[in-house]
């Protein structure tokens, strides 16, 4: 085993599940499903895959920027969603990059640009490449370049005065946060992928980070952003807040690739907490539990982590046995102690039925493990399982939504009843779970787990065939396409019906100007 990123599954080789996880893994599973075939299909060599040669010759002065290596183009080629990951095992290689290329500096950026717009040549901007909707993949005939921005790894210039900090946006998650700490100064921005993604990548997607209240989104840490278009480089002003019109930080956040290039951002910085506590509450009824954690949203409380875990939910993942339930909870400050805070919010799922666990303190010795530090171990563990299982043909995906509180009910019902149904006539039968990953005071972000067995070679149509039946099932409730995974390709159709004709057609417009050789990440967000 080597640190080396996977080009076929998520994360590192080290960081890959042992032989004893694995044999542990899917003993668990075979409890449930004793009859599924668990026969292991190891990812094949990249080496021996019929990957074509690229189609692209590049100036010289492009030339040492750039990468043919098959492996490289491989691992740059697809994401990181259950669909790409099989396909990957598989051994397809269809929609493979021409060539990597890596700039060093924003001058590079533009060069890449320049050459790829001239010559109609594709070019999709890759960050950690963590897309879990086909974001980051060549779906198209022509040849493309994918960019990545790794190079551009800086924290630039910190402003302690205004809490702010100018980075740049191939830096990893931990590589920003160790270069922040000297300044006891945090992004606190944690999204689950933190380890494999990048700060470009969480602003081109609008990503959402592991706090469940609050600044929940990149968009609420942005200060200004700094974008390389085919058409120029777009830079906003440093200001708290502004009334001069549309915001053009808005038209890049979320604009995945699609309208241009972000090179760097000025980000909202926080003191790092030094004050937080946890608990867990268990429930009776899962409506009770649902609406204690509406109430807590509303009180104005904020807490850093308020994720509730459906029966199911709560038992695979965090081994608790909550026949309503499992609500974790959690505050933390920089600057005072949350005791009162938390008493608040036990007040009130004490109110609603709740049964609440030992606190524990953000210092606590870790001996003291309780059900929300068991399901945090579990969530970090989580993408590598799903690739031990998707080798083992077993179908383990997630899609999530937003709705406001008074819709809840009957998307939840709706959607559980589409997903179970769609599991049950593809699959034989599975398990469906839910967790919110964040609340709001006006609506909750359900997040749902699939886990059915499949039959290798059609376990990706199987997915796809699920995935459009929640997926409708999300729309014809009046939930959103996605609340942090970003539409990519695999969520255009759905994502078309929901916005609004005439923003389509200024987002079109907007592409036309911006992007008038149609060269960046073509079929995301506008055709």
């Amino acid at each position: 085993m080597t640190n080396a990123r996977s080009w076929w599954g998520w994360g590192t080789d080290a960081a890959a599940l042992s032989t004893a996880e694995v044999d542990e893994l899917v003993a668990r599973v075979a409890t449930l499903l004793p009859r599924h075939d668990f026969t292991d299909h190891a990812p094949p060599p990249p080496d021996e895959l019929p990957v074509p040669a690229p189609r692209i010759r590049v100036p010289d002065s492009l030339a040492a920027m750039v990468s043919s290596a098959v492996t490289d183009r491989l691992s740059h080629s697809r994401g990181k969603a259950f669909r790409d990951v099989v396909r990957n095992l598989q051994g397809d290689t269809s929609y493979v990059v021409d060539l990597v290329a890596r700039p060093a500096t924003e001058q590079d950026v533009v060069d890449v640009l320049d050459f790829c717009a001239g010559q109609g040549i594709a070019v999709i901007p890759y960050g950690g490449g963590s897309s879990v909707v086909g974001g980051v993949e060549p779906r198209l005939a022509g040849p493309s370049i994918s960019l990545d921005l790794g190079r551009l790894d800086q924290v630039v210039e910190v402003d302690p005065v205004s809490r702010a900090a100018r980075i740049q946006a191939g830096v990893l998650g931990p590589a920003l946060e160790r270069q922040l700490r000297p300044t006891g100064l945090t992004l606190r921005h944690f999204p689950q992928s933190f380890e494999f993604s990048t700060l470009g990548g969480w602003l081109a997607t609008r990503a959402g980070g592991h706090f469940a209240t609050l600044y929940t989104h990149i968009d609420d840490l942005t200060e200004s952003l700094r974008v390389v278009t085919p058409a120029g480089v777009s830079e906003s002003r440093r200001l708290p807040a502004s009334g001069a019109g549309p915001a053009p930080d808005r038209l890049f956040l979320g604009s995945e690739g699609a309208l241009g290039v972000i090179t760097e951002a000025w980000m909202r910085l926080q003191a790092r907490p030094r004050y937080g506590e946890t608990v867990s509450v268990v429930f009776d009824e899962y409506a009770a539990a649902v609406a204690a954690t509406r109430s807590i949203s509303q009180a104005g409380l904020h807490p850093a982590n308020c994720r509730l875990l459906d029966p199911a939910e709560a038992f695979i993942q965090a081994g608790e046995d909550a026949a309503g339930g499992l609500l974790i909870l959690a505050f933390e400050s920089a600057d005072h102690p949350m005791d009162a805070w938390l008493d608040r919010a036990l007040e009130i799922t004490a109110d609603h039925g709740g049964h609440a666990g030992a606190r524990r303190a953000r210092d606590a010795d870790t001996e003291q493990r309780d059900a929300s530090a068991t399901w945090r171990s579990s969530f970090l563990r989580m993408p590598y399982q799903r690739d031990a299982l998707a080798r083992r043909s077993m179908i383990v995906e997630t899609f999530e939504t937003a709705c406001t509180w008074d819709r809840f009910d009957a998307l939840h019902a709706g959607v559980m009843t589409a997903a179970q149904d769609a599991i049950d006539r593809i699959c034989g039968g599975g398990v469906v779970t839910c967790r919110f990953t964040h609340v709001y005071a006006d609506g909750p972000a359900p997040y749902y787990s699939v886990y059915g067995p499949g039959r290798w070679g059609s376990t990706v149509a199987q997915w796809d065939e699920i995935k459009a039946a929640v997926s409708d099932a999300i729309a014809a409730h009046g939930g959103t396409t996605t609340h942090h995974h970003a539409v990519g390709r695999d969520h255009r159709p759905w994502y078309d019906a929901e916005r609004p004709d005439p923003f389509a057609a200024a987002l079109r417009a907007a592409k036309g100007a911006l992007d008038p050789a149609g060269v960046l990440n073509p079929g995301v967000l506008v055709d």
